[in-house]
């Protein structure tokens, strides 16, 4: 199979947990390369998503590595596997890859922590909310544009309402709410949109108050995506130029704090609801 030319995050993110596994195990490429049967130009694409690793290489080098977390070993095997196509690899080609490998991330979970500042979280928002962001883009996005990104927003949602539904939590700033992209009319449907989103039983809707003071990453977007073990938890934010993508344990560390943070200032599931409805009547 020829080198890929884009590895997905996915990919990228299996050639580091293997290389990560190596270098903790102090075993050399070169090692790991006679191990495999390969040259040692394959394990380096191999460490960087470009290259395929078989099942069976793979089991083999994580032996030899002494990683005794079966666990982790088998999770990685699951990644290693080729994929199914997602409904996400119709826009391949024509939108950021870091917007599709965030819908992948979001599809192959059980669990979301997301916070945000100034901003209703993408998975919450109503299409007209969504379209009003959109049309705010600098420089302006042709129509044309801003249709297939909002297709694609609405599309995404979906991971919430399946039959194998994440459990999601969404912290909310004061702020977000009381934005209003769109005018009001816009933003009062948004608003009863959250409390009917909340009312599922996969999402939970938290509201941090004006009250409630400072705290850490403030103005900053947190999605932080569970994976099927620990280690392969993965935090995405929003930079400048697209989504950034971390997963060293120190960052997933820093960021769990950032999320309990949040959560301990925010009101309780119920009073935020209820404070979405007392924002709403003031429309």
């Amino acid at each position: 199979m020829p080198p890929r030319t884009a590895p997905t995050e996915r990919q990228k993110r299996l050639g580091a947990e293997i290389r990560k596994m190596r270098v903790a195990a102090d075993v050399s490429a070169q090692s790991a390369a006679g191990l495999l049967g390969v040259d040692r130009s394959k394990v380096s694409a191999i460490e960087q998503g470009v290259r395929t690793i078989s099942e069976e290489r793979l089991r083999a080098l994580a032996c030899h590595c002494d990683c005794a977390d079966q666990r982790y070993v088998d999770a990685l095997v699951q990644m290693a596997r080729p994929r199914q196509q997602g409904w996400w690899d119709r826009y391949r080609g024509s939108m950021p890859a870091s917007v599709l490998d965030i819908a992948e991330l979001e599809a192959s979970t059980h669990r979301i922590r997301y916070a945000n500042t100034v901003h209703i979280p993408g998975l919450l928002q109503t299409s007209d909310h969504a379209l009003a962001i959109f049309r705010f883009a600098v420089p302006a996005l042709p129509e044309s544009e801003v249709a297939l990104r909002l297709a694609h927003r609405m599309e995404r949602q979906q991971v919430l309402t399946g039959l194998k539904a994440p459990t999601y939590t969404g912290v909310i700033h004061e702020a977000a709410l009381r934005m209003r992209f769109g005018g009001s009319k816009v933003a009062r449907a948004q608003l009863e949109h959250l409390i009917a989103m909340a009312e599922r039983d996969n999402v939970t809707v938290r509201v941090v108050p004006f009250e409630a003071g400072g705290f850490p990453g403030a103005g900053q977007t947190l999605n932080y995506v569970e994976g099927p073990v620990p280690q392969l938890d993965t935090v995405q934010v929003d930079s400048a130029h697209g989504a950034d993508f971390l997963h060293g344990e120190a960052q997933l560390s820093k960021y769990r704090t950032h999320l309990d943070w949040l959560e301990g200032l925010s009101l309780s599931a119920t009073e935020s609801v209820d404070f979405v409805h007392r924002l709403a009547r003031e429309l």
